[in-house]
């Protein structure tokens, strides 16, 4: 009996499992250390601040991002829009929500060390993705890939379509999911009060 080789789409799940882990220990180290800016000064709220803004740019970049692929994700060929400047936008995006919300801690090493976790797990994720869609779209998906940047977008190769079609339940389901994103702000100012009160002990303190 004959089996197929075709390239088959990257489970996605091993994905979030590796998200899932980083983020249980991201959120342990948050609880075990404090921002060593007190909350009076300016500078811990201006890094609050920038945490936030990034956050608002990831959910708007994502939507952004789902207006051009919606629930066509390896059915169709999206090269308009944000994936003409990059080929993986929804994981750039993420990426920047993910340095917001270790700004959000009053933190920057929080903030450096939350976007490179998620962006190795999701440049692994993109170099597991792009054999299946090479594989799907054959020398389609060639010349995109030898024009367009794997995750780092180049602003200068925009290009567009006059109308977009786009997937309302697609869009519902991004902003959901990025909400939670602005979910974890009050979660992170809890933490900081425990710590300010002496009801959580803290053992670190980070800039």
């Amino acid at each position: 009996m004959a089996t197929s080789t075709a390239p088959q789409p990257f489970d996605q799940r091993k994905r979030i499992r590796f998200l899932w882990a980083g983020g249980a220990l991201v959120a342990a180290a948050m609880v075990l250390s404090d921002s060593a800016w007190s909350e009076a000064t300016g500078a811990h709220e201006a890094v609050e601040v920038a945490g936030i803004g990034l956050v608002f740019i990831c959910i708007l970049g994502r939507l952004w991002s789902t207006l051009y692929i919606g629930s066509r994700k390896n059915q169709e060929l999206a090269t308009r829009g944000p994936y003409s400047m990059t080929r993986n936008p929804l994981y750039f995006f993420s990426t920047i929500g993910a340095a917001g919300v270790g700004l959000m801690f009053g933190s920057l090493f929080m903030g450096v060390l939350l976007a490179f976790i998620t962006y190795r797990v999701f440049l692994l994720t993109a170099a597991r993705e792009e054999a299946f869609l090479r594989g799907r779209f054959g020398r389609a998906y060639a010349d995109y890939a030898d024009r367009t940047p794997l995750f780092w977008p180049i602003p200068r190769l925009y290009e567009d379509d006059a109308e977009v079609g786009f997937s309302p339940s697609a869009l519902k389901r991004t902003l959901l999911d990025g909400l939670y994103f602005l979910a974890i702000f009050p979660v992170l100012e809890l933490v900081e009060q425990l710590h300010f009160t002496g009801y959580l002990p803290y053992f670190l303190s980070l800039y």
